[in-house]
């Protein structure tokens, strides 16, 4: 860890042009008959900055090889642990926009399952005019499938007092079309046998910020299209593509809401706070 520490500040940052052509995926993908504006939506940063690591420098799990943005944490499984997001302004598309990371901290836990890394990033996107979007993002790395600690506790249920209910039923089709539309060579969600065989999960994983991005479409449609200002969650238990899962969620207050993803057996899979 003393030596992981030293990762701490270590920052990289690009320039890229906001292109249409992500938006209209973006559209495709929330079963939508085109993009409502040229705004990127919420959830759609995730598209553009997207990591281009050669393929010679791709790990075996089919991220980019640790030790150079990112510090060289020697647990295998990395998963996205959650994370909190302030929109400032609107980006578009045509925009000449630049992305700035920042590793905040690394962290070291047990859990249930052994070992954790955590890892957080700070990202912040400007246009020409400013400021757009600052996002924490909270990456974990775990033990191998079958390490040492074995211990398997009971899920946290879900909440079963929401006022919105959607359901979603996850194939393959739908992870490969996220991953093609965010350069995501992340082996969890497209190829079983490594998913089964490596990992030790039951199916292909959904991924965090793709539950995070229909949650926030959830929130906003139940909160009468209103724009989003900050969006806080947090990934309990992962969703696989064996089975439905569903979004619920709750208005507090006329500014604030409470969304999370109910897994198949009942499990909180992601719970997250929308404000406006």
């Amino acid at each position: 860890m003393k030596n992981l520490q030293e990762w701490v500040g270590n920052q990289i940052s690009g320039n890229e042009i906001i292109h249409q052509q992500s938006l209209n995926g973006f559209a495709a993908l929330m079963d939508e008959p085109g993009p409502a504006s040229d705004i990127v939506p919420s959830g759609g940063h995730w598209m553009y900055f997207l990591p281009t690591d050669r393929q010679s420098h791709i790990d075996k799990d089919g991220h980019g090889m640790k030790g150079e943005f990112l510090p060289p944490v020697e647990l295998p499984r990395r998963m996205w642990a959650g994370g909190r997001l302030a929109f400032h302004a609107p980006l578009r598309a045509g925009d000449l926009a630049e992305k700035t990371s920042t590793i905040k901290s690394v962290t070291s836990k047990t859990g249930r399952t052994g070992e954790l890394i955590f890892v957080t990033v700070e990202h912040q996107i400007r246009n020409e005019a400013g400021l757009c979007l600052t996002e924490e993002h909270d990456i974990v790395y775990r033990e191998a499938a079958g390490g040492s600690n074995k211990i398997q506790k009971e899920p946290q249920a879900a909440p079963t007092d929401g006022e919105w209910d959607a359901s979603i039923t996850p194939d393959p089709v739908l992870l490969f079309r996220y991953s093609a539309l965010t350069f995501n060579g992340h082996r969890i969600h497209y190829d079983r046998d490594y998913c089964l065989n490596e990992e030790g999960y039951p199916g292909l994983v959904v991924h965090g910020p793709l539950l995070g991005t229909f949650l926030m479409q959830l929130a906003i449609k139940k909160m009468d299209g209103r724009p989003l200002k900050k969006f806080s969650f947090r990934n309990f238990n992962p969703i696989f593509d064996i089975a439905p899962f569903t979004l619920s969620g709750k208005k507090e207050s006329e500014d604030k809401c409470q969304v999370w993803v109910r897994g198949p057996n009942g499990e909180l899979a992601v719970k997250a706070t929308a404000e406006f």
